[in-house]
């Protein structure tokens, strides 16, 4: 019960801490999926498909840059 206390709270602080990050200019969103997009292109995908893999990417980068992360990719 304990352990469940503690990863509901870090749940709800990472989601907190989440919404107080700027959102990303769409001119940025669009310069990393090209990046991502290269990636992929050069180095593959993995298990994944190309969808998921460029929204995880761009998501990570996206976090690296200290912004909100994005539900999908246009």
């Amino acid at each position: 019960m304990k352990k469940k206390l503690i990863v509901l709270s870090l749940l709800l602080a990472t989601n907190v801490f989440a919404e107080n990050l700027p959102v990303a200019p769409p001119e940025l969103i669009k310069e990393l999926k090209a990046f991502c997009q290269e990636v992929a292109d050069e180095d593959g995908t993995g298990d994944m498909d190309l969808p998921t893999f460029l929204l995880d990417c761009v998501n990570q980068e996206l976090e690296a840059e200290g912004y909100q992360r994005i539900e999908e990719l246009e």
